[in-house]
């Protein structure tokens, strides 16, 4: 028997997330992981390694907590939110017999998780508008114990109803849990669900530092639930999620000086996103820029392969969102710094399409 065959099914046939830099490139301008375009430097202050870290770090969590609004007791700590998604579905989902839900164009790692557990997962398109479409969802629930919502949407950028949400919370009241996969909600705060927690018992959200926080490359996620969930996710979680270096930097980030520098930096991205929109609408070859709520753009290009393709070689990595259900002819552009911008600007520009 071969390694190969060795390995689960699922496994065996299982196509892995394309991430950012899983799919490479040689660019100097990188627009396709939704990074902040600059570094922000810290000190390290603990100096422990010998010893193994907390496997819930106090002063992550405790400043986490005050900063979302909610108690200690309903937050976890994991390396980023993936591992947040992946939990759920451990703690919650029995393989062949329980699925997951959610509503492309969506995140990617869903279906990845799902499968890689061998649990099933189901899809709802979004509607026209990519909004929830509730009654297909009503009809597709009978087994299902997650539904992921991602508000707002990536790669689309825009909020999900808030009336559609309380709608799907009370449809699945008992039956499934609803996971509000918040990774961008720094962009537009007032959109948060966390103050529905204490109305929404199987309400989940989900958070990271990887955005406004600018610390994509620390791994540092959190889970916010109400404490029966958090109870079951620490069953599954492992012995140590995050290093010591993590948990130090993270405690950093969330201190109030921390925050306040998160915020600086949402406005420089509201500020440069208005910038890059308005000039992407004056170019011939873009046919259609989406509103967006986050960091990121999401625009409709005439032979968008082809101008993908020309961006990459000039050194110009942009998503390309062709494969996902309704982007048909879509780029996504994170927002970078203003010569970023203009880098993407002016070879957009140039295309003769």
């Amino acid at each position: 028997m071969s390694i190969e065959e060795l390995a689960r099914k699922n496994v065996r046939d299982l196509t892995p997330y394309q991430s950012a830099r899983r799919l490479g490139g040689k660019g100097d301008v990188w627009l396709n992981a939704n990074e902040f375009p600059t570094a922000v430097t810290f000190d390290l202050s603990q100096q422990t390694l010998n010893r193994y870290p907390e496997c819930q770090p106090k002063a992550v969590i405790d400043n986490y907590a005050q900063y979302a609004g909610v108690k200690p007791e309903q937050v976890l700590v994991s390396r980023g939110a993936d591992e947040g998604i992946e939990l759920l579905i451990r703690a919650f989902c029995e393989p062949g017999k329980d699925a997951i839900l959610f509503c492309p164009p969506t995140y990617g790692m869903y279906s990845v998780s799902a499968e890689t557990f061998g649990v099933e997962y189901r899809t709802v398109p979004a509607l026209e508008n990519w909004q929830l479409n509730l009654q297909a969802i009503a009809d597709k629930l009978d087994g299902v114990k997650v539904v992921y919502v991602c508000s707002p949407n990536n790669p689309t950028g825009q909020i999900i109803n808030p009336q559609d949400l309380r709608v799907l919370l009370e449809m699945t009241r008992g039956k499934a849990l609803v996971v509000a996969d918040e990774a961008y909600i720094e962009f537009c705060p007032q959109a948060t669900l966390t103050t529905w927690l204490a109305d929404y018992p199987h309400l989940v959200v989900l958070r990271t530092l990887s955005k406004a926080f600018a610390l994509a490359g620390l791994r540092c996620g959190f889970t916010l639930a109400n404490e029966d969930v958090i109870a079951l996710l620490m069953k599954v979680i492992a012995p140590y999620p995050l290093s010591t270096p993590v948990a130090d930097i993270a405690a950093q980030a969330l201190s109030p000086q921390g925050i306040n520098a998160m915020r600086e930096r949402v406005a420089q991205i509201l500020a440069e996103r208005q910038y890059l929109v308005t000039q992407l609408r004056e170019i011939p070859c873009v046919e259609q820029v989406f509103d967006s709520e986050t960091n990121y753009i999401l625009a409709r290009i005439t032979a968008s392969s082809a101008v993908f393709k020309s961006l990459w070689d000039q050194g110009i990595i942009l998503r390309d969102q062709n494969k996902q259900p309704s982007l048909s002819g879509c780029l996504r552009i994170t927002i970078g710094t203003r010569d970023e911008s203009q880098r993407v600007i002016d070879a957009l520009r140039a295309e003769k399409v």
